[in-house]
């Protein structure tokens, strides 16, 4: 995960991520993040997965997880920087281990309905598209290695799926008037003036 937003940090209690499986896929293990929910394992009679649910919800470890746990650009709680003001802070990263998904690029299936919550709501996400298969490099750099499949989402921040009533003003003077008109706090978030009419605006105010 990239926060490419420009001055939008991700704060504590950190993100969120979650999607919803195209078929019956499993996830077997993680590392470097968990599922909030193990659901319901019962048909796997041995070594039960780290989580069953077909829309799982995903979060960041905390600092301090034990090593083997870890993986680069994880356990931060879930807090990511902006990449303009903070790059080296500005990614999360996670593993995972996906069983019952298909074992060619025509079997595997991409998740839908992704989701994020970094806190609160705001977020849209698209659907995932394909992209270039990830490549891999050993150590020593002789040897490269890809994905079976790649896919990127991306998610998009609005104010107004963030707030009912977003944080604005308005102010509204004519290009005579030598005065400046205040912005009056009914100038967001009004009610409907068909059904409540004047609620928005004061009709005693000269201007």
């Amino acid at each position: 995960m990239f926060n490419y937003q420009q001055f939008r940090h991700i704060p504590a209690p950190g993100w969120q991520l979650g999607w919803s499986w195209a078929k019956k896929e499993v996830i077997w293990s993680m590392v470097g993040a968990q599922a909030t929910e193990q659901g319901d394992c019962s048909k796997f009679k041995s070594a039960p997965p780290h989580c069953c649910k077909r829309d799982p919800t995903i979060v960041d470890l905390l600092p301090g997880t034990p090593f083997n746990q870890q993986i680069a650009n994880c356990c931060k709680a879930g807090v990511i920087k902006t990449f303009n003001q903070d790059p080296g802070n500005a990614a999360s990263s996670f593993q995972i281990s996906v069983g019952l998904a298909g074992t060619t690029n025509k079997t595997v299936k991409m998740p839908k309905n992704f989701t994020l919550r970094a806190p609160g709501p705001g977020y849209t996400c698209g659907r995932a598209l394909v992209g270039r298969p990830t490549k891999y490099y050993s150590s020593d750099g002789r040897r490269v290695t890809q994905a079976l499949m790649s896919w990127n989402v991306t998610c998009t921040y609005s104010q107004f799926l963030a707030q009912k009533t977003p944080t604005c003003c308005v102010s509204l003077s004519s290009f005579y008037n030598d005065t400046i008109v205040n912005c009056p706090t009914c100038s967001c978030g009004c009610q409907n003036n068909i059904t409540r009419p004047g609620s928005c605006v004061n009709l005693q105010i000269p201007y």
